[in-house]
Formats: C-alpha cells, structure tokens, sequence
C-alpha cells in the first residue's frame, strides 16, 4: 500500500514494479545486477478519486504519457530495495504536488509613500548625474 494522504492510498496491484538495468558508469555491478526500477502507474485504471485522476491527467509532466500512464525510472541509488523506495517516493510527490491547491494572486498596487519614494529617488539620483557633467569657467 502506498500512503498518498489521511484518505487516499494505492493497492499494490495498481503500481507496476519492474527491475532492470541500471545506464551509466558503475563497473561490473551496474553490467550484471538489475538495480534500477521502471514504475508504471496507470492512471485511468486506479482507484484514485476522480479529483486525483483529472489534476494529474491535467498536468504537463513528462513523465506521463499521452494514455495516462506514470511512468518513473528509478536508478539513483546501488541497491534495488532503495530504488523502489525512491520510485514510490517520488509518484506520491507527484500525485501530492497535482493535487495542492495553488494561492490565487491578489494583484496590489503601491502605496502613496512608495510612490513618493520612488519619485524621490529619481529626482536624487538626477541631480548626482546633473553634477557630473563639463565644467564651465
């Protein structure tokens, strides 16, 4: 079971772990053991809530496919046992961050003593350029 919030969570038979082999450097390790893991998460078959599947279908994530489907590449670590955990930690972020709720922007204006300010500054920072011009006698 993956533990998305208080309400949500994931069977295991909707989360698709295959190991494979890990790409990069690493020597004899990375050439013979199949450490790292390919998740696949189908988001129409899941039992997430209708909220959960259209604020992840919504996103332009390039892990998503265009069928709906997760599909993450765990390799970062040397063992299979941390690449799992670290495949399953990083779709609940991804289900977590789809779902959060964004502020909305209150568009504010500048206060009059900002404004004042501002004014005050150019009119300041005019008179140092003024000064630096030729000198007459």
């Amino acid at each position: 079971m993956l533990h998305i919030s208080n309400t949500v969570e994931l069977a295991d038979w909707e989360i698709e772990l295959n190991p494979i082999r890990a790409q990069g450097a690493g020597g004899q390790n990375v050439n013979k053991v199949a450490s790292a893991i390919h998740l696949r998460f189908d988001i129409q078959r899941s039992t997430l809530p209708p909220f959960y599947k259209e604020r992840l279908l919504a996103l332009t994530d390039q892990r998503i496919t265009q069928e709906g489907v997760v599909i993450i590449k765990a390799q970062r670590f040397r063992t299979q046992e941390h690449n799992r955990e670290d495949a399953l930690a990083r779709l609940r972020e991804l289900i977590r961050e789809a779902v959060k709720q964004q502020k909305t922007r209150k568009p504010t204006k500048p206060t009059r003593s900002a404004k004042r300010k501002r004014v005050d500054a150019k009119t300041r920072k005019g008179k140092t350029k003024n000064l630096r011009g030729k000198v007459t006698r």
